[in-house]
């Protein structure tokens, strides 16, 4: 039926509606068809597709594992939204494909190169429990302890891949004795030794006392051969160690009867003449006559040749002293100087003497041009000395003087003397000019002479 209704004067009938079309499509070209009227009666057509969007790892898995029988989503979005909105417009899709023999293949083996990762990850984190005792040593122990039922024993007798304390030892044992996981461990890496490395073990087992003993049974002055010990190991195989050949046992035997450890041997004692002297004893009995060695006449003479040729040299030396005191006393002017008649002072350094026989004298460095009567470089390094340094002047009341006309000061007995200033000289007086010392000597007998004929003259 049509209802009508009144819209700005003019009737107007309802649209008719129409059933939407269920159409089944290829999956990737499934589309939802529509079709209506428009407003001037022709048919108008629209269609949507379903999007397609990237699957998810939990919708990938659910897809694979759902089987045929499983039911799809609920919907899937359409491009119209009118169609989406409404109730009737729903779209059958096609079951979800079943899971493939390549796609079992494919899962099968990532998992079992998962657990092929875990079991290679156990494996290291075995060896890496096993710390600083190796199989070798866990085997090592074990046999020991079982040899010998002695922990310290076993400390002392069993050579380890490295040093251990004894508590490390006690701690080991109780570790594999008590503890599931370090036993369980050390059984694992034990099984994993190569058969070679468990027979170098067994080789270096210790004795056990029930061993030592029937090795004692064999007097230690016979003369046993392999036959012997190779019939003692058959009729005891309860008693020795499996490992244990004829050939080891006869060199435990042989290092049995060095040591002087069969039941047959006894001690010998230290000495023979009685218990073991301390030094003071040993000392009283020792007499001096004896200490004296006997004369050799050959090393008596080469003695004496030694002697006579250093005591030649001695006296060569004693001869050359005079000269070398001399030369020393000249260099270091420590000795009283011998003054000629026309030197009336000295002014002496390190390496050079300079005399002075003229009443008036200049001290600085030659160079091009300046000439001085002194030439201060011969004594060392005078580069920070003036060319014209000072002047020396004796006074005819027999006193010297030093006058500064460079620079740098002089200090004379450590005074500093600046430029343009003058100082009195005295017997012995020390003068420094630029790190250069020199001691300034007066020839005290000249000058005495000066002083009496200055004195005449003056009198007159």
């Amino acid at each position: 039926m049509m209802s009508r209704f009144v819209h700005k004067g003019k009737p107007v009938t309802d649209r008719p509606r129409f059933r939407p079309m269920e159409l089944t499509l290829p999956p990737r070209e499934r589309t939802t068809s529509t079709s209506s009227l428009n407003e001037d009666g022709t048919k108008r057509r629209s269609s949507s597709r379903a999007i397609k969007r990237p699957k998810f790892d939990d919708e990938l898995v659910e897809s694979s594992l759902g089987g045929q029988g499983s039911t799809p989503l609920n919907k899937i979005r359409t491009r119209n939204p009118s169609l989406s909105t409404a109730s009737d417009c729903s779209v059958s899709l096609p079951p979800t494909p079943s899971v493939t023999s390549d796609v079992r293949k494919r899962l099968s083996s990532k998992s079992s190169s998962k657990r092929a990762r875990k079991g290679r990850g156990s494996q290291s984190i075995v060896t890496k429990d096993l710390g600083r005792w190796k199989p070798t040593d866990d085997l090592g122990l074990i046999i020991g302890v079982q040899q010998t039922c002695d922990l310290v024993t076993v400390h002392r007798g069993v050579k380890f891949s490295c040093k251990f304390t004894l508590g490390e030892v006690q701690e080991r044992w109780y570790a594999l004795l008590y503890d599931p996981t370090v036993s369980r461990i050390a059984q694992q890496a034990m099984k994993n030794l190569h058969p070679d490395q468990i027979q170098a073990v067994q080789s270096r087992a210790l004795y056990s006392k029930a061993e030592e003993e029937l090795l004692g049974k064999i007097k230690s002055n016979s003369n046993p051969t392999l036959q012997t010990f190779e019939q003692n190991l058959k009729e005891n195989p309860h008693i020795f160690f499996p490992a244990r050949s004829a050939k080891s046992l006869f060199a435990h035997w042989q290092l049995l009867k060095q040591y002087h450890l069969l039941p047959d041997q006894s001690v010998p004692p230290l000495t023979k003449n009685g218990p073991v002297k301390d030094f003071a004893e040993a000392e009283q009995q020792i007499h001096d006559s004896e200490l004296y060695e006997s004369s050799d006449d050959l090393l008596e003479h080469e003695l004496g040749v030694a002697s006579r040729g250093s005591k030649r040299e001695i006296r060569l030396l004693e001869d050359q002293v005079s000269k070398w005191q001399v030369l020393v006393d000249t260099v270091t002017g420590i000795s009283p100087p011998e003054f000629d008649n026309q030197t009336l002072a000295v002014l002496r350094g390190r390496l050079v003497r300079y005399l002075m026989r003229s009443r008036e004298i200049t001290l600085g460095r030659k160079a091009s041009g300046v000439n001085v009567d002194v030439d201060l470089s011969l004594e060392g390094p005078a580069w920070k000395i003036s060319r014209r340094q000072g002047i020396i002047k004796l006074r005819n009341t027999g006193d010297f003087l030093v006058a500064n006309e460079g620079k740098r000061p002089i200090y004379v007995d450590g005074k500093p003397v600046l430029a343009g200033n003058k100082t009195k000289l005295n017997n012995n007086s020390v003068v420094e000019i630029a790190s250069l010392r020199f001691i300034f000597l007066i020839n005290l007998d000249l000058i005495n002479v000066i002083r009496q004929e200055t004195a005449k003259l003056s009198g007159h």
